[in-house]
């Protein structure tokens, strides 16, 4: 590895495009998207890389460290675009970094990526980026791609027509990265700045008149800036100028009046005037024919993206991802399980001598901790499938298929993948919102993500159904309510993802632009940084949530530990106890610690510490709200319980019935406790608490509730708390709503 590879694992907390106080060069990537961008980058970073989040906004950023020259310097990468029009959260970004602004140090150096097989549409972005005077370099990517179909253009023409660096890389093979190493070190030391185009005389006088209307106004922008005030309808630059809007809007108009005037529309003037300048730069550069075809792209999308026979091989390829996903991952999460476990029974017994320490960190810290790690096996697949369907070109394919299932309610294509991940865990398919470009689908996806029915609540639907249903209408009807509680939550989702779309947000419908990358052989560096960062950032921006929240509900179900409440379990087991075999027996029983009446004195003190601690005495509290969905107290204390993780539900229903926390949805004792339930007073004192209509209600309040703190956390982290907080309520109160629904229809539909 080259010595610029493998020195400094530093890192450093600044803000994206920050600098350190060292003063670190600040390098920028830029490009379009599928040019292989941040494969460069994970090559010229390696591990010494993050994510963080720009200053105001939930766009990501990947910012990382090199050595290079003997000397340490932060490359970041850019969200892909295609120009710097900035329409989207990640556009804006992109103009913020270029123009230093929104908390932002220019960068010393801009690194220009573009695809070598499609150089002409990719110098339009670099075109732009050269009104902006700045340092820069342009690499042709995918060298060897352009060479093997004979479009490769002359570099060295190139760079004589540009005025700066030209250099070649192949990035999933590391050819041409130490040269790109050099260029930087060189363009450090000597600054080149790419030929800029000659505007017409009135598109120049319009920015220059401009320019100096918004200096007089107070504001000051240079005639880049201006161009793009001019060019973009939904400009950043305009937003963030000190100048009274209605004035600017009058002053805009009359720019591009000035330009209407020349003959030219405002709205394609630009990419006009640049092609116009690129073509006649690439006169003497480009070899081959620019309608030349792509080669065996075609015929092989002839069949991926065939209406009939590329669906059929996306439902394979995402049953395989589904599948893997789920059935992949089980080893490794019972494995984890098991250790958690195993450490939780080996700590607490070397702690027995202090209960409450003992119970916090064995009960609270490693079950929390261990809640966390558990994940790490699903999201590690799922981004290993991720970036394979990625670097193959098929994510693409696979987008274009599933757009128009998706496009009428706001999503897109991209959305499938992140939503079928989800139906394994919502936390994988939360992080894979982020690779979606269009940042309202990438919103929506994720709020979307926890309606899908994870595996989490399936063994809420199996104990409910093989206790309650299945006995009753038999194996067939039991399938098909397993089968439907698998859709409560996407028939609900897709309708308020159009109402979110179409009366919240109201922001504009963006065309869904795809460009049908190449295909190629993934670069397994490439495949492994992704899933490393991925798992890295789940541990380090979700873990602590999580173990936070998993403290907390321990101190909840734990406190107040009233000695009394023991005491009082207890007589009342001994007594009940001595009615059946004596009060002899019963002793004899008590005193072998290993005996069957012990454990159940055990589980039944469990119980009552339980059923008086802070939590248990909420849920009997709020129960009279949850009393419309058929809830008793019980149910209730087991729903709330549930909400840092589904499936603790059904531990915590076995401490509440007397049976201790190692039943699972199977128990035939736990099965048996439930249906002997019965109200003990009120109206429907002495009739069953589980019926059909409360099953079925209970069901779809876990289809609807978002019952899961390590998602909370990833979303919160992913789009802001303030969605996250927003969707857990609004969840809550759908999960509310519907099991009351189903309970009162269910109840009057048996009378």
């Amino acid at each position: 590895m080259p010595a610029a590879e493998s020195a400094a694992t530093t890192t450093q907390s600044a803000a994206p495009g920050g600098r350190d106080p060292a003063g670190w060069p600040l390098i920028a990537l830029l490009g379009n998207p599928n040019t292989g961008k941040s494969t460069i980058f994970n090559r010229l970073t390696g591990l010494r890389q993050r994510i963080a989040n720009y200053p105001g906004i939930t766009v990501e950023a990947r910012q990382g460290l090199m050595v290079n020259c003997g000397r340490t310097m932060q490359v970041l990468d850019l969200p892909g675009t295609y120009s710097l029009s900035a329409t989207s959260p990640d556009e804006r970004v992109v103009i913020d970094v270029l123009t230093g602004h929104g908390g932002q140090p220019k960068p010393d150096l801009v690194v220009c990526i573009l695809d070598a097989t499609n150089v002409r549409r990719n110098l339009f972005l670099a075109s732009q980026l050269a009104e902006f005077e700045m340092p820069v370099i342009l690499v042709l990517n995918q060298w060897d791609v352009a060479v093997r179909r004979g479009i490769a253009p002359d570099p060295r023409a190139l760079e004589h027509a540009l005025g700066v660096p030209v250099l070649t890389t192949v990035g999933t093979k590391g050819h041409g990265l130490a040269e790109l190493r050099q260029a930087i070190c060189d363009s450090l030391a000597k600054p080149r700045r790419m030929r800029r185009i000659e505007w017409q005389q009135a598109t120049l006088e319009a920015g220059e008149t401009l320019r100096a209307a918004i200096r007089d106004a107070g504001g000051d922008v240079t005639l880049a800036e201006a161009h793009r005030i001019i060019f973009d309808s939904r400009s950043a630059i305009r937003e963030r100028l000190p100048v009274d809007k209605d004035r600017l809007g009058e002053l805009v108009q009359e720019a591009r009046a000035k330009i209407r005037r020349s003959g030219l529309n405002p709205a394609a003037a630009e990419a006009i005037l640049h092609y116009a300048h690129i073509d006649g730069l690439l006169a003497d550069a480009i070899r081959g024919s620019r309608a030349m075809i792509r080669g065996g792209d075609e015929s092989i999308d002839a069949l991926l993206v065939h209406r009939v026979w590329g669906s059929l091989i996306f439902v394979a390829v995402m049953w395989v991802v589904f599948q893997s996903v789920y059935a992949w991952a089980a080893p490794f999460m019972d494995l984890i399980d098991a250790g958690t476990s195993w450490l939780q029974e080996t700590v607490g017994g070397a702690l027995a001598g202090t209960p409450v320490f003992a119970s916090l960190v064995s009960d609270g810290i490693i079950a929390g901790a261990g809640g966390v790690v558990i994940f790490l096996p699903q999201i590690f697949i799922l981004f290993l499938f991720i970036a394979l369907l990625e670097d193959s070109g098929y994510m693409s394919r696979a987008a274009f298929l599933m757009d128009k299932l998706f496009g009428w309610c706001g999503l897109n294509g991209k959305s499938f993948v992140p939503l079928l991940s989800s139906y394994a865990c919502a936390i994988p398919g939360v992080m894979a919102a982020r690779a979606l470009e269009d940042p309202k689908a990438r919103l929506t996806t994720v709020l979307m993500a926890p309606f899908m029915s994870c595996s989490a609540r399936l063994p809420v639907y199996v104990l409910l159904i093989g206790a309650f249903i299945e006995p009753v209408y038999g194996t067939f009807v039991a399938g098909w309510v397993l089968f439907g509680m698998h859709f409560v939550g996407l028939a609900v989702a897709l309708p308020l993802v159009w109402f979110l779309n179409r009366v919240v947000l109201r922001t504009p419908q963006l065309p869904f632009l795809l460009e049908m990358s190449s295909y190629k052989i993934p670069d397994m560096r490439n495949v492994v940084l992704k899933m490393w960062e991925g798992g890295r950032e789940f541990l380090l921006r979700a873990g602590t949530v999580i173990l936070a929240f998993s403290v907390i509900i321990w101190a909840l179900l734990y406190f107040p530990r009233d000695p009394s409440v023991a005491t009082r379990a207890e007589e009342a087991f001994v007594a009940a106890r001595s009615s059946e075999v004596g009060a002899a027996q019963a002793a004899a029983e008590l005193a072998d610690p290993a005996s069957d009446s012990s454990v159940a004195l055990a589980h039944a003190i469990d119980g009552a510490y339980l059923e008086q601690s802070f939590l248990g005495r909420f849920g009997k509290f709020v129960q009279p709200v949850f009393a419309l969905a058929g809830f008793d107290w019980k149910i209730t204390v087991g729903v709330l319980s549930s909400f840092p993780a589904r499936e603790v539900i059904i531990a915590t229903l076995g401490i509440i019935y007397n049976l201790g926390d190692d039943v699972d949805e199977q128990s035939e004792g736990l099965r048996g406790a439930m249906a002997a339930q019965t109200w003990p007073d009120g109206p429907r004192a002495g009739q069953p608490v589980f019926t059909v209509p409360v099953v079925l209600a209970v069901m779809v309040f876990f289809a609807l509730c978002m019952q899961c703190g390590a998602t909370l956390a990833v979303i919160g982290r992913q789009i802001g708390w303030s969605w996250a907080v927003g969707s857990f309520i609004g969840m809550s109160a759908l999960a509310w709503s519907g099991a009351v629904l189903v309970f009162q229809i269910g109840s009057f539909l048996a009378r």
